[in-house]
């Protein structure tokens, strides 16, 4: 199935599969092995134009009655069939998916699971909308009645990231030391100090997506976009990223098999200069919807600006967790990392499944294995905080402060080696390639780049031994950085953990703000002031308490500051493809207004 897909999926525009005017398409490379397995069509500014009329058009037929206009409780009835189908290829699509972008098989499986899921619970919401038409505004004057319709924002544009190093996110965590310390049974008297990791997601392996998919998670990233735009009403464009676009192709398909009217969703696959680019500021596209880097979200918003058009962001990240000395180590894990059930969880699923790590070892996994979508929990710089800089922490030492450095890098290393880093297919892989040979260099650079700088690697940084090719890149350990390293401070997109060190809470909030960032974060307490306290000063638009990454359809998603704006998943999201329209009447017999009519002068 996967081989025929590749080769004989064309553009989906207007309902029909089309060969892209100009001709071009773009190979399909299998990051596991470096050979092409196929290619998809290279949609240029021609056909964006004939997406963008199909649109409109689908959005205005028969005067929105087929679509736009029509009760939200049809167009539900479209998005549980997509559901229904979705599960029905579930295996077929998980194959695909990990044949493209690289992600363990399992974890592929997973995730159709969770496609199914959103496409469901818009369902719901759409049915919903009906009820919620002409609701009553409540005003001070007796004479006047409004009510107020929620109508669809007209055609959106749905769009991937555009360059190799698109759709990151940073995790943070801060741990109380001594308490961390304490249960592994060390000695000290080091008191209250803290440690503070951050966890760069994303993944090449795996790529977060956007309405837009993205390499990580590239269905499920399309489903956050499509189908709350299709709930709402709005007519779609979607343009997944050129490195994993196979299954939002096959995404039009189930649309064409369970008979969506043509043009309401268009998919075209392609470059982001020579596709994404004219999508974004085309002038018939009344709003962008955007997951992908902060570089990116600034060239959406300057193309979006030239017509006002609104668009949503979700961008880069830098998410801190802080456990606290109250927690006992394996509940402060557990919390961290609920790893028990269904990758990520979309309706109500359980994000991550790891039960076959031990409490360290889930944290590593998270860290370093998964890398993925999660623009909160997977590329992963893992860093560090310790109390003060430790020399050498795999030899012994007279220092308590670098035994204890010791003895936690021991075990991070031990884990680091167990993790299963192989092909995708293979049974028991928990982590596969990056995405593409470029992302494969650009890590390798930002390596030894921290290498030359004076950092220390402790563990990996390199080609794992037993895989000659493929883009792989073995779990990395960096000690002795500093802030103001690149890989400290920039996206690496990689499984690549970094270690430093702090002594207080003040400073491990500092730190943890220090950053242009503003996606995730969490606390990890038994005292609930204190875990309240500390979820107002995480600079983010998503706080967790005593877990870590549970994603629900039926919460806002998204950051603030230069993580981007507007939220996804739960009504929010819906909200995000409606425009509000007031209707104000006046209901007395009596004159109104400022000027007296001529007949009574």
């Amino acid at each position: 199935m996967a081989a025929a897909a590749i080769s004989n999926r064309q553009l989906f525009i207007d309902g029909e599969w089309r060969k892209p005017i100009l001709g071009k398409r773009i190979p399909v490379i299998n990051p596991a092995t470096e050979e092409s397995i196929g290619d998809i069509p290279a949609a240029t500014a021609e056909d964006v134009e004939l997406a963008v009329e199909a649109a409109r058009r689908a959005l205005t037929r028969n005067k929105g009655k087929d679509w736009s206009r029509a009760p939200g409780a049809v167009r539900a009835k479209y998005l549980r069939a997509i559901a229904a189908k979705i599960t029905e290829k579930k295996s077929d699509l998980a194959k695909l998916e990990s044949l493209d972008c690289g992600k363990p098989l399992d974890e592929a499986a997973w995730d159709m699971d969770d496609v199914a899921g959103c496409f469901e619970y818009y369902a719901d919401l759409a049915e919903a909308l009906d009820g919620k038409q002409r609701s009553q505004v409540s005003l001070p004057m007796e004479t006047f009645k409004c009510h107020i319709l929620r109508e669809p924002i007209g055609v959106v544009g749905l769009i991937t990231p555009w360059y190799l190093s698109e759709l990151l996110d940073t995790f943070s965590l801060v741990f109380d030391s001594h308490a961390w310390l304490m249960t592994l049974g060390i000695a000290t008297t080091v008191g209250n100090f803290c440690m503070l990791m951050s966890f760069w997601f994303t993944t090449f392996s795996h790529k977060l997506g956007v309405a837009c998919a993205n390499w990580n998670y590239p269905l499920l990233m399309a489903a956050w976009k499509v189908a709350p735009a299709l709930a709402a009403g709005c007519t779609a464009i979607l343009k997944p990223s050129e490195l994993s676009s196979m299954t939002c192709l096959e995404l039009a398909a189930v649309c064409e098999e369970v008979g969506i009217p043509a043009g309401v969703l268009n998919v075209l696959t392609g470059l982001g200069p020579e596709a994404g680019a004219p999508l974004a500021s085309h002038p018939h596209v009344d709003k962008i919807a955007f997951t992908g880097s902060t570089d990116t979200g600034r060239k959406i918003m300057t193309a979006a600006a030239q017509v006002v058009k609104p668009v949503t962001l979700e961008l880069g990240g830098k998410s801190p967790i802080i456990v606290f000395d109250d927690v006992e180590i394996d509940k402060a894990f557990a919390n961290i990392f609920w790893l028990n059930g269904d990758c990520w969880i979309i309706s109500n699923k359980k994000l991550l499944n790891g039960h076959f790590l031990g409490a360290f070892g889930q944290m590593v996994r998270s860290a370093v294995q998964h890398l993925a979508f999660w623009c909160i929990i997977d590329a992963c710089c893992l860093k560090l905080y310790m109390p003060r800089p430790f020399q050498d922490p795999i030899k012994d030492s007279d220092s308590t402060e670098e035994n204890i450095s010791g003895e936690f890098l021991r075990k991070l290393v031990i884990w680091a080696q167990n993790i299963k880093v192989s092909d995708p297919f293979e049974e028991g892989c928990r982590l596969g390639p990056v995405i593409s040979e470029g992302q494969y260099e650009k890590i390798k650079k930002i390596i030894s780049t921290a290498k030359s700088q004076g950092a220390t690697i402790l563990y990996g940084g390199g080609r794992p031994q037993h895989l000659g090719k493929g883009y792989f890149v073995e779990p990395t350990i960096i000690t002795d950085v500093e802030t103001s390293m690149q890989i400290w401070r920039e996206e690496v997109f990689g499984p690549v953990l970094c270690v430093k060190t702090f002594k207080t809470e003040e400073e491990a909030i500092e730190l943890a703000n220090d950053t242009h960032y503003g996606l995730g974060g969490a606390v990890i307490s038994k005292d609930p002031e204190r875990c309240n306290r500390i979820s107002e000063e995480i600079q983010a638009g998503i706080v967790w308490i005593n877990c870590s990454q549970p994603c629900f359809c039926q919460a806002p998603w998204g950051g603030n500051k230069r993580s981007g704006f507007g939220r996804e998943l739960g009504e929010w999201g819906l909200d995000n493809y409606l425009s509000i329209k007031q209707v104000t009447e006046y209901v007395s017999d009596d004159p109104w207004g400022w000027y007296q009519s001529p007949s009574k002068l």
